[in-house]
């Protein structure tokens, strides 16, 4: 698609593009043949949520001109951290007993992020899939039905919290808090919200406060502290979770690196796909046709044959639909 978007602007598609992709893929053939600018190979064993540290996350870090080499370094240095047997010195560990404390090691409580930066506004989202889609498993490693995970939202704050911090204080307790706190204010025009009180003044008195109101109701958090946002300490805070994440596994007997749950949407997908198809082929241009009626031509189940047509009618100009009285009634046909 955007392939084609440059072609009609005039543009040479190749002279602006790299590909990171696995090596003999469709992508990496496609690209070899059009004289892409390069081709960055990516394993086959590294699982999209772990891939920030491999070519699919610094390539566009690079682009973007962040300093890549520091980013590994704070990967590394807290790698170093979360290698020592002693539990009270390893980062990742304390931070995999945390999670299994606050959820009885059941998930039975979700985990909120609330990182008070800016620059970290989208780490929850981050989170979010490293930590559901890793341990948000139905079996252990020895076969039991176990349905484990632990649910993850959050934003940042404090503007963001407002949304949802009445009922974290107030409301039902199933939840625990991570807050991150940034030691170091931005580095220029330091802005001074009222005399002697700067905005990052506020943003720290924010997340004390928040923190004392939510201590006074018994809500459990955690506060991680880094001294500031930059490429090394954001590199050490994705290690420190991507361990935590392999310890929490380990601590729950769940494999922490496979994701049947999404290849089993990945194929479901695909089959709906295929149903598209065969549904257009069933289509003419003479009497239109309910979608039970299609549905029993392709030996298919009527919702996603419905679904599937109103999709087509709102997309494919040579679709026309014709509202009945209900939408068991709609009938779809080509158009002439």
């Amino acid at each position: 698609e955007a392939e084609a978007k440059f072609k009609k602007s005039g543009l040479q598609f190749s002279k602006h593009t790299v590909a990171v992709t696995g090596v003999g893929s469709e992508l990496d053939k496609h690209a070899e043949k059009n004289g892409w600018l390069a081709r960055f190979p990516m394993h086959d064993w590294v699982g999209g949520r772990t891939s920030v540290m491999s070519a699919v996350g610094l390539v566009p870090m690079a682009l973007q001109g962040f300093k890549i080499d520091n980013f590994l370094s704070g990967g590394a240095a807290m790698d170093e951290r979360t290698r020592a047997n002693d539990v009270t010195q390893n980062a990742a560990m304390r931070l995999a007993l945390m999670w299994h404390y606050a959820g009885n090691g059941r998930g039975e409580k979700d985990m909120v992020i609330l990182p008070y930066k800016d620059r970290l506004a989208l780490f929850s989202r981050y989170l979010q899939q490293l930590v559901m889609e890793s341990l948000g498993k139905e079996k252990d490693l020895d076969g039991n039905i176990v349905h484990q995970g632990i649910a993850v939202y959050g934003n940042k704050g404090s503007t963001d919290q407002h949304a949802y911090v009445q009922q974290l204080r107030d409301g039902v307790l199933n939840f625990f808090i991570t807050f991150i706190e940034v030691g170091k204010d931005r580095h220029d025009n330091r802005f001074e919200v009222e005399k002697g009180i700067t905005s990052g003044d506020y943003l720290e008195g924010f997340l004390r406060g928040t923190r004392s109101a939510l201590y006074e109701k018994g809500r459990e958090s955690i506060t991680l502290s880094i001294p500031e946002v930059n490429a090394f300490y954001v590199g050490a805070l994705v290690a420190l979770y991507e361990r935590a994440v392999g310890f929490y596994g380990s601590l729950v007997n769940v494999n922490a690196y496979h994701q049947p749950g999404v290849e089993a949407g990945k194929k479901a997908a695909t089959k709906l796909l295929q149903l598209q198809k065969q549904v257009r082929e069933s289509l003419s241009n003479t009497a239109g046709k309910t979608a039970e009626e299609i549905a029993r031509s392709v030996d298919a189940d009527p919702e996603d044959v419905f679904h599937v047509l109103r999709h087509l009618a709102s997309n494919d100009s040579q679709i026309r639909f014709v509202a009945g009285e209900g939408p068991g009634d709609d009938k779809f046909l080509l158009a002439e």
